[in-house]
């Protein structure tokens, strides 16, 4: 069951983990920490609850109302609540560069920009672990494909064995894993092989967060304990000249994609649609002088296909510049979706339905395309990266997301 903001019993103890009692005492700072998180529970099912009685709450910064979110209301308060209450302590075991480093201008900007990011942190980050809610395992899996990882060996031991080795190194020094069964860490990666390295420790990958790209379902992905991590292709430190686009009116081209023929999925797409409709423009490769960013820009629909893997930066990419997009892939858990309403500013299309690609797309009609365009625009906020990270942003957004998984962990002692 995926948490979300539409059901009353959601965040609720979905996963109950016992605590050993140690030395026969209770953990009195451990119980101090259940508390709060008992306490925002109970505020947040009454936010879900009462989501209809209530006015919007104040908010210096920003107001979620609208047809974007799942629950506004519910999601505002819980968000106030983690700002309030939630701490993460990062192990400040491993060295750099597998470990406290990552990515910031790749396809894997996700991972690296969230590490150092948190690395950062002031608010939301504590250097007493006897206060935190989570803690983070600050490895990058793109890191230790770079550094360990022997090209074309097809030999990924080397990497589960460095992440098992560092659980090991943890679980020694510090009780808070073996206490939890590992199930208030969390771990982040953007890397296609990051669930595949997280089975390095049956805890991590049954019992953790992992915060993952590739959020498929059909391996392994839980969304009841995992989060879904947007894929952001950032090629500079500078995002704003990948932000916004035009009207409606002034898209001419119904929908757009162009990109590697690789995967499951794109093989299909191309074939059924490659050089074969004016108003579908499916391509490989753009020619010479094309500009992909105008193309995007000149469309109403973006087509995101899966890759090799579900994820693809296209939906990021689509939001930037307020291009509705199309999310093509079966298995595939957007980002944000226990918070955000993706049905009210995308569209999703099956695998099989490919084929009626434009019958799909031409029915929506001028009047709910400009409404989902705008709400495009509103979601932006969501996925913007920010040097240092702003309220609302993708940072926060991902901590949040962590947040809610923490809530639906109990840690207590035996009876």
């Amino acid at each position: 069951k995926e948490s979300g903001f539409d059901d009353a019993d959601s965040p609720d103890g979905t996963v109950e983990v016992r605590v050993p009692l140690m030395q026969g005492r209770v953990d009195v700072k451990l119980e101090r920490v259940e508390l709060g998180l008992a306490k925002a529970r109970l505020v947040i099912r009454e936010a879900i609850r009462n989501k209809d009685k209530r006015p919007p709450l104040t908010d210096r910064d920003y107001v979620p109302v609208g047809p974007v979110y799942r629950n506004a209301y519910a999601f505002h308060r819980s968000y106030l609540e983690m700002e309030k209450l939630f701490k993460v302590y990062v192990y400040e075991e491993g060295e750099p560069p597998v470990f406290h480093d990552g990515p910031c201008r790749s396809i894997y900007s996700s991972e690296g920009r969230f590490i150092f990011a948190m690395e950062m942190e002031n608010r939301m980050r504590t250097r007493d672990p006897e206060l935190a809610h989570v803690f983070f395992l600050p490895f990058s899996v793109v890191k230790m494909v770079k550094m360990i990882y022997e090209p074309n060996s097809h030999d990924m031991e080397p990497l589960r064995r460095t992440l098992s080795d560092y659980i090991d190194v943890l679980s020694t020094k510090y009780p808070y894993w073996n206490r939890s069964l590992g199930a208030d860490h969390f771990m982040l990666s953007c890397h296609d092989w990051g669930p595949y390295v997280s089975s390095a420790d049956g805890h991590l990958f049954s019992n953790s967060i992992r915060v993952l790209c590739n959020a498929n379902t059909s391996e392994g992905f839980n969304p009841s304990k995992d989060v879904s991590l947007p894929e952001i292709n950032l090629r500079t430190d500078i995002v704003d000249n990948q932000v916004g686009g035009p009207s409606a009116s002034r898209r001419p081209i119904l929908a757009f994609f162009a990109g590697g023929d690789h995967g499951p999925v794109r093989p299909l797409l191309l074939r059924h649609w490659k050089g074969k409709d004016a108003d579908v423009q499916v391509s490989e490769y753009l020619p010479r002088g094309v500009s992909y960013i105008n193309v995007m820009r000149r469309s109403k629909f973006c087509l995101c296909p899966s890759g090799y893997e579900v994820a693809s930066p296209r939906v990021v990419e689509a939001i930037y510049l307020e291009c509705v997009p199309v999310v093509i892939g079966d298995d595939y858990v957007l980002p944000f979706s226990d918070v955000l309403n993706w049905p009210a500013f995308s569209v999703r299309v099956a695998v099989a339905d490919i084929p009626n690609l434009k019958t799909i797309l031409a029915a929506v009609s001028p009047r709910q395309y400009i409404r989902m365009q705008r709400r495009v625009r509103t979601v932006r906020r969501h996925f913007m990266v920010n040097g240092p990270p702003r309220r609302f942003d993708v940072f926060h957004m991902i901590l949040h997301s962590i947040w809610l998984r923490r809530l639906n962990v109990r840690l207590h002692g035996q009876d």
